[in-house]
């Protein structure tokens, strides 16, 4: 007897009434009667996590993205039951729970909607790989604007986009195009001056449509796994991107050396290749801190290796590259090539440390070895085996810093790119398959790497680059923006992604400056240098196959003014050192588009271009070819032209000149801007004298300075300097207060005070409430001061 047994295709299934509540401290369990189960955990008083069941089972609650350092806390909780629905209450939100189909409603105290539900909650059950296919649907609100999503190639604003997540090796990607080489599943919302953030922290493929299928429906979903999301509620911008920062972690400081300029090429051989290299700068005295060795270094490929007849005595030329200023970064892959003669390969399959497909044999995969096989580094097992595997390159050939790449895992003459998906994975001891690890698999590979490196630069900082990144990656490593391509609409995606990323909370990030792929002119590679050195990892980086791109390859014009603009980054280093700080303790971007920095003006909620380095300096960079200047906007407030020193008001959009030489920089009216003397590499010079570009405001401004060694960890017993400045200014006076912190003492004993937009001509100086004579503090006749760095307040008096 044959019986039909075809399974029933049910389409989208839902929640129906819910027939159990209970309450477990800071968790609220919903029960319905087709068994979905809704967890809310109230994790702060703005801050709420929602899982949901199928079939009553929750999956194990593992997380790769979550800090173990995130904040937890709130100040009260209180639930009530209605009549159709459940009402959860804290001092920020207000949660409401539908008693007949699940969905939320989340709104501020006095009502007032953040986030709703459209169908909320749903499900699709996936015969072809078993669990099911998520849903999550809200409505959107008028006038939302949607922000955030990491490594996106489109406008800033992502209303009426669709976008997913797959971390891709896109060779030339364009704008547009999706996905990339990073995952980070995290948006905000704003509407009517309230911003929320929305993280689904799944590793699977995710989608995420912004109002552009259904134009008031925002909607999100997963090819498998939990419907798990955090909710952040601001209604600040920047506390949402501050409570998502913390939650997925912030990095330690890396060496100051990381910020400087990076030379990089595919690929920089052989040795007398590379220290000509290094010659060249030092000759034509463009600063310079690193150089980088791409996978022509190693022997044949394989990681962990040298090409001898390329690279005789690395450990030599790194030690003489490092005398004359440079540190040396080489790139590691994933791929191990299957060679039986190769250490790694063999200690790999003798540990069984490889991944393997579904039915068992190795998964293999052609890259630039050839046929590879690939760790499974979401096993810890291998991660410590790979840490390891770094001892030789930095212990004893001095290597100072790693950088990954091709590490999605990136996979040559496949159609899919990458790993097969019945590739299985340890997962931390919750085995999987690559659907699930594939979003983390780079992140887990530069984990293992950053703790080797950690490890064995000790007790120096490590410094690592990753190309493939989830939510949490920021963590272990900075990043860059993939294989982009030398045009003009590339050096604006590289402006809109840095900005994104930053929103995204991975501020240390670049792009490769010039363009990766084919060559730019000298005008284009000019105007991405100038946008570069304002971004928080600045690094050239290009295929040789397309030309040369080192900083004198074009013309004398555009050498001196790729020199002008890396001088004015290595004068700014204090200043960037403070930005990571800040985003290091707090969270903060150290990029901030204008629709952070001003939410409650809406025309800063469609703007791409502009952007505020750290907490004072407006940027906005030339994007276009043959420009003599370009019009931008102007946010809101006094700002001074940092060329010439004139005053405007913002709120509006204006013409600026900016000739090949220039790019429209502004600095916030009330700042202190720290300087360092111009150095050809970090630790050159012993800082003898610490500038401070002081920029008058009728009124009170605040920044901070901080400083420690550059390098090590003394800073975290205390051996740090905290500077915050409070400036006061009045029509006839100016007074700078200082409160410092921490116990480091700095090389430099006095600040060199340069006074700009000051209304009058100065009278008298005091210092600490004693009158100093203008002879001692000001030698040179004009507005600069010098005064003791350790002043508690300086006023300045004019007529």
């Amino acid at each position: 007897m044959i019986t039909n047994t075809e399974l029933e295709y049910k389409g989208n299934l839902y929640p129906n009434q819910i027939v159990d509540f209970k309450q477990d401290v800071d968790k609220f369990y919903f029960t319905t009667e087709n068994g979905v189960i809704l967890q809310i955990t109230v994790l702060r008083n703005s801050a709420l996590r929602f899982r949901y069941a199928t079939e009553n089972v929750f999956e194990p609650d593992f997380s790769y993205a979550i800090s173990e350092d995130a904040n937890r806390g709130y100040g009260s909780l209180d639930v009530e039951e209605k009549e159709d629905y459940y009402l959860i209450l804290t001092s920020k939100l207000r949660v409401l729970v539908d008693k007949s189909t699940l969905r939320i409603q989340i709104s501020d105290t006095e009502g007032n909607i953040i986030n709703e539900d459209e169908l909320g909650f749903h499900w699709e059950e996936n015969y072809e790989y078993g669990g099911n296919t998520v849903k999550m649907s809200k409505i959107t609100q008028n006038a939302e604007s949607y922000f955030g999503m990491g490594d996106k190639a489109t406008h800033s604003n992502l209303k009426g986009k669709r976008v997913n997540n797959w971390c891709m090796d896109q060779y030339a990607y364009g704008k547009d195009q999706d996905p990339l080489y990073k995952a980070i599943p995290f948006y905000m919302g704003l509407h009517k001056n309230q911003a929320y953030g929305i993280f689904f922290d799944n590793t699977f493929r995710t989608y995420f449509d912004f109002a552009h299928e259904r134009r008031n429906v925002t909607s999100f979903w997963a090819d498998g796994g939990e419907m798990n999301y955090y909710f952040f509620y601001g209604p600040e911008m920047s506390k949402v991107v501050k409570a998502y920062t913390n939650l997925t972690g912030t990095p330690e400081l890396p060496p100051m050396w990381a910020m400087g300029y990076h030379q990089s090429k595919w690929s920089y051989f052989p040795e007398s290749n590379v220290k000509e290299l290094a010659s060249k700068f030092r000759e034509l005295r463009i600063p310079c801190d690193a150089l980088y060795l791409d996978i022509d270094y190693m022997d044949g490929f394989r990681c962990f290796t040298w090409d001898k007849k390329k690279f005789p005595d690395p450990k030599r030329m790194i030690s003489e590259l490092n005398e004359d200023g440079f540190k040396t970064v080489v790139m590691i892959d994933p791929g191990i090539k299957i060679d039986k003669d190769y250490w790694i390969f063999q200690e790999a399959m003798e540990k069984d440390y490889f991944c393997k497909r579904g039915d068992g044999p190795y998964m293999k995969g052609k890259v630039w070895p050839g046929e590879c096989h690939f760790p499974d580094f979401t096993n810890p097992e291998v991660r410590e085996w790979w840490a390891e595997l770094y001892k030789e390159f930095m212990s004893e050939l001095g290597v100072h810093a790693v950088w990954n790449d091709m590490n999605e895992p990136a996979v040559m003459e496949v159609p899919t790119k990458t790993a097969p998906l019945d590739t299985r994975h340890n997962y931390d001891g919750h085995p999987c398959t690559h659907r699930k690890a594939h979003n983390i698999y780079g992140m887990q590979m530069v984990r293992a790497t950053y703790e080797g490196i950690k490890k064995y630069v000790y007790p120096k900082r490590p410094f690592v680059i990753t190309r493939a990144a989830y939510a949490g990656t920021q963590r272990y490593s900075s990043t860059w923006t993939g294989d982009n391509v030398a045009t003009w609409e590339h050096l604006w995606l590289a402006n809109v992604q840095v900005q994104r990323m930053c929103m995204s909370g991975m501020s240390f990030v670049g792009s490769d400056i010039g363009g990766f792929a084919e060559q730019p002119n000298g005008e284009l590679f000019a105007r991405w240098i100038q946008l570069g050195v304002f971004h928080p990892f600045c690094r050239v980086h290009s295929s040789g196959d397309h030309g040369d791109q080192e900083p004198w390859s074009f013309d004398t014009d555009v050498t001196d003014i790729v020199r002008k603009f890396i001088e004015l980054r290595y004068q700014h280093l204090p200043y960037i050192y403070t930005m990571f700080w800040k985003y290091s303790k707090f969270g903060e971007p150290m990029l901030k588009p204008l629709v952070y920095f001003d939410q409650e003006d809406p025309q800063t909620h469609f703007r791409t271009d502009e952007f505020i380095f750290g907490d004072h300096i407006l940027v906005c960079p030339v994007q276009e070819p043959n420009a003599q200047g370009r019009r931008m906007y102007i946010p809101r407030g006094k700002w001074y032209n940092y060329w010439d020193n004139t005053i405007v008001k913002g709120g509006k959009e204006q013409w600026v000149d900016a000739d090949i030489d220039i790019m429209p920089l502004f600095v916030k009216e009330g700042s202190i801007i720290p300087k360092f003397p111009v150095q050809q590499y970090v630790g050159e010079l012993v800082i003898e004298e610490l500038d401070l570009d002081v920029y008058y405001k009728l009124g009170t401004e605040s920044s901070t300075v901080y400083e420690d060694d550059q390098d090590g960890y003394d800073y975290n017993k205390g051996n740090f300097s905290l500077r915050n400045f409070k400036l006061n200014g009045k029509a006839n006076s100016l007074a700078i207060q200082q409160f410092k912190d921490g116990a480091f003492i700095a090389s430099y004993e006095t600040f060199r005070i340069n006074l700009h937009g000051l209304p009058f001509a100065i009278e008298s100086v005091e210092v600490d409430n004693e009158e100093v004579l203008l002879k001692d503090v000001k030698p040179n006749g004009d507005d600069v001061i010098r005064i003791g760095k350790d002043f508690t307040q300086v006023i300045i008096k004019g007529k």
